[in-house]
């Protein structure tokens, strides 16, 4: 199959939105690719132990974990051979005695150069390549976060936060899409173990299409028998995740983290360890070894899921396929720099991507001195 002929099945499945509002299964599924190298590393399993800037991302709740400056995080991957680009960056604000905290990310999913090939074919049948145009693709999401410290005591440490997020899908000039959606978000400390509780899109987030189309494009579009679409609304189910993290000291200079999470999706039936029709469970498992706290070394698994043994095509056979992670971060001062090599696929069919990102407290000098 010739590469336009891809992009433009892609444009089509898009564009054929239903009239009507409904729940959508994989809606705003570029919001579930994760924040942060180190997450990504850990195999996604982090609302219960994250206590950076990426926590607008994770858990809200978490952003109380900002303490004293703000916190900046950049992070870039790219998919597929690099035809799928995402970035993230957030920064982070610690207030009233690091007792609160707010919080601003942004991120951006997009596939470029895709080509259109809707005039590909002249009226009299002969191919045309200068009628090929590109367009891009591409989805935005603005995340405004709040953290709010309910109860600290030696033993105890109970927090919580929210997030407003906006979001934007962009197909070329074709449909245009705007969406608003609420998370929630709770974290307990007791001991060394911690808990997180994670509520996304607890409203239920919309998105509210538009197209836009020519009369040439729609004419072209009824000659491929394809359906002209009209204003839609797209909803995204609630999604609630569940994790539980422990710290074990090793000696003064080793620690490990490990943490597991389940993920609780309310959209149908999923190919997850847990599936049925009210709820489909998928766990998350992560560890992260503390160096001197200068260098880490962390792996994680996650996206259980049944398919046919590799070529086994004759019996039908299924066995359980997961993609593993790893990655490693190094800290010096206020600089902290984080790489995750993370599998897209399974652990007998690889297909990996590297991940890096930066996250730096924007210390205060004189503040720095005074101390």
């Amino acid at each position: 199959m010739k590469m336009p002929r891809v992009y433009l099945s892609l444009l089509m499945t898009i564009l054929s939105l239903s009239c009507y509002a409904q729940f959508r299964k994989y809606s705003n599924e570029f919001l579930n690719i994760g924040a942060g190298a180190r997450g990504l590393a850990m195999g996604s399993a982090q609302v219960a132990s994250v206590a950076d800037g990426t926590a607008g991302y994770w858990n809200p709740a978490a952003l109380v974990g900002v303490k004293d400056h703000p916190n900046l995080n950049l992070m870039h991957s790219e998919y597929f051979a690099g035809i799928g680009k995402y970035d993230y960056a957030s920064i982070a604000f610690p207030l009233a005695d690091n007792k609160r905290a707010i919080g601003i990310s942004a991120l951006r999913f997009a596939v470029d150069d895709i080509m259109n090939t809707l005039f590909l074919v002249e009226p009299d049948g002969s191919i045309n390549y200068n009628n090929i145009q590109a367009f891009s693709s591409a989805d935005y999401a603005f995340i405004f976060s709040f953290a709010q410290k309910l109860k600290e005591t030696e033993k105890k440490n109970v927090q919580f936060g929210f997030n407003a997020k906006v979001i934007h899908r962009s197909v070329g000039k074709f449909a245009k899409a705007w969406g608003f959606g609420l998370d929630g978000g709770l974290q307990i400390f007791q001991g060394k173990w911690k808990f997180g509780i994670t509520g996304r899109d607890i409203t239920t987030t919309f998105n509210a299409w538009s197209f836009s189309f020519t009369d040439e494009e729609k004419q072209a579009l009824y000659l491929t028998k394809n359906d002209i679409p009209v204003k839609s609304t797209e909803l995204t189910a609630p999604r609630l995740i569940l994790g539980v993290a422990r710290d074990f000291t090793i000696n003064k200079k080793l620690s490990l983290l490990a943490e597991a999470n389940v993920d609780l999706s309310f959209d149908g039936k999923r190919n997850t360890i847990i599936s049925s029709d009210a709820v489909s469970a998928d766990p998350k498992l992560g560890l992260e070894l503390n160096i001197h706290h200068i260098v880490y070394l962390r792996a994680g698994i996650n996206n259980f899921q049944r398919a046919l043994a590799d070529g086994d095509t004759l019996n039908q056979k299924k066995v359980w396929i997961y993609q593993p992670s790893a990655g490693a971060g190094f800290k010096i001062q206020n600089v902290t720099i984080d790489y995750a090599f993370a599998n897209l696929a399974n652990q007998s069919n690889p297909l990996f991507t590297h991940v890096f990102s930066l996250k730096l407290d924007l210390v205060n000098d004189k503040k720095k001195k005074k101390k």
